[in-house]
């Protein structure tokens, strides 16, 4: 059905796809591995006409085609659910769904009772009742979001179906959800190419497999054929040695929150020891960034105390936060995480820029910090002046952590850290979040990732529709254990 021959890309200083070629059949989930910056999203952009090849050919059921743009791409048949949303915040789930479709009436008038009734019978196939069509976006939660997105794919009734990072923000009954839908699509004769960094997901869904490193293919294998260790070498060219060092937590309370209530959450108390890593485990929309942008200063708390260091301290905003020692890294790394037309030393150095004796920034000094940090968190980029836009999700993430890590809080709190990340990163944000627990200071990790809870965590916290409904110990919680207190 869809056919790639040597397709390449260039961008400034980067080669990001290099002679690719591989083949997708009709009824066939064709799942696309590689590590962060390996040319998988580049080729995505390529397929909806967003990004145009420097060379090669796609040809679409043996005819070769030119993708204009993506109205052409969704003519031509195909529709991509993104890995960075897509959605206008200002509008309704209906009007997202149906941008550019809407239904009109004999004046040529959007008609919203037929935009929002097809809208509300696609939410419904997709198990999405929870969701109204006249909602505005702004209103839902990034799982929602996500779902949405895909709900504005499928409303196109596309025949090849691209998936970049699906269920990175949604819950586990979602993806089941999702991975009915695509079993159906694969059994219409659609094509389905499926990007993840959740190997698991990759072996219980996908038929065939590619990868990508560097911008080059790596080969295709039959899932059935191929274990989770050969597919990480070939991804990274080596093996994932998975380090559990031994508990730094001590017995020192560094962050005491006392029946902490807030917008989604009530009563909340807990304390975070020095050196621990403290998890905060839920479902989503369950309260738990909303606990911790209270705790960042980014939203008020409506009643409770908060203490650092046995002292009750009043964060009314996040500079607050940031003098005293705290740290947030959000989960939403492109809307709060990055300035996007900044560079990346811009962006790193964003929350302590260097200053020489007389106040001013001294970019000597921005330059070789910016490059030291670069090093240290192996972020590929061809020059710390490059816009952190033209960086991959996983790049951008360490750019983001470093800028936190140097700043020296006492506090970090992490929501999805490595959210979009690859495998090969993955193992060095755990050990960055470990070196940081060894010096001493405090983490508050957030994940949707059990294994990744588990893997980093002294104790985990688990909240239930906004409130805590329970804690474990991390050596000894099973991700049944979690899931039970998160949903009973």
């Amino acid at each position: 059905m869809l056919q790639l021959v040597n397709i390449s890309k260039q961008f400034p200083g980067v080669k990001a796809l290099d002679g690719v070629s591989f083949e997708v059949q009709p009824g066939e989930i064709h799942a696309l591995c590689g590590e962060n910056g390996a040319g998988k999203s580049t080729l995505l952009n390529i397929l909806t006409g967003n990004l145009q090849p420097n060379g090669g050919t796609i040809n679409l059921n043996g005819k070769p085609i030119m993708i204009s743009g993506p109205a052409h791409a969704t003519e031509l048949g195909l529709a991509i659910v993104y890995q960075q949303l897509s959605l206008v915040d200002g509008l309704s789930v209906a009007e997202n769904i149906f941008a550019n479709r809407q239904p009109h009436n004999r004046w040529g008038m959007v008609n919203y009772r037929a935009l929002n009734e097809a809208a509300r019978s696609l939410l419904q196939q997709l198990n999405l009742t929870s969701i109204r069509p006249e909602t505005p976006v702004s209103r839902l939660s990034p799982g929602q979001k996500q779902m949405v997105e895909i709900a504005k794919a499928l409303s196109q009734n596309p025949d090849i179906l691209l998936l970049d990072e699906p269920t990175a923000s949604i819950t586990e009954r979602e993806t089941q959800t999702l991975f009915q839908l695509i079993r159906q699509l694969k059994a219409a004769g659609k094509a389905i190419v499926y990007i993840s960094h959740r190997l698991n997901e990759i072996f219980a869904i996908a038929d065939r497999v590619s990868v990508l490193k560097d911008g080059r293919y790596q080969g295709t294998w039959r899932v059935s054929d191929i274990t989770s260790d050969q597919l990480i070498r070939h991804m990274v060219g080596r093996d994932i040695i998975n380090t559990y060092t031994t508990s730094s937590a001590t017995d020192e309370v560094l962050l005491a929150v006392e029946n902490l209530s807030g917008f989604g959450f009530d009563e909340i108390s807990f304390q975070l020891h020095r050196g621990e890593i403290l998890g905060l485990a839920g479902l989503v929309g369950a309260g738990r960034t909303e606990i911790a942008r209270t705790i960042f200063g980014a939203d008020r708390a409506h009643s409770g105390t908060i203490e650092l260091n046995g002292t009750i301290i009043n964060v009314e905003h996040p500079a607050d936060a940031i003098k005293l020692g705290i740290g947030y890294l959000p989960e939403e790394r492109k809307t709060l995480g990055i300035f996007a037309d900044r560079s990346v030393a811009d962006n790193l150095l964003a929350t302590d820029p260097p200053t020489n004796k007389t106040g001013w920034y001294d970019a000597d000094a921005g330059r070789t910090l910016a490059e030291e940090y670069r090093k240290a968190l192996t972020i590929r980029t061809p020059t710390i002046t490059e816009r952190i836009a033209n960086l991959s999700g996983g790049n951008q993430q360490k750019v983001v952590l470093a800028r936190w890590l140097r700043t020296n809080p006492d506090v970090l709190i992490v929501d999805e850290p490595t959210h979009g990340v690859d495998v090969g990163a993955k193992a060095e944000i755990y050990d960055l979040l470990r070196q940081v627990a060894e010096q001493g200071k405090g983490v508050l990790l957030i994940s949707s990732e059990l294994p990744e809870l588990l893997a980093l965590s002294d104790r985990i916290l688990v909240i239930r529709e906004g409130r805590l409904s329970g804690e474990l110990s991390g050596s000894e919680a099973t991700e049944e254990q979690i899931m039970a207190l998160a949903t009973h």
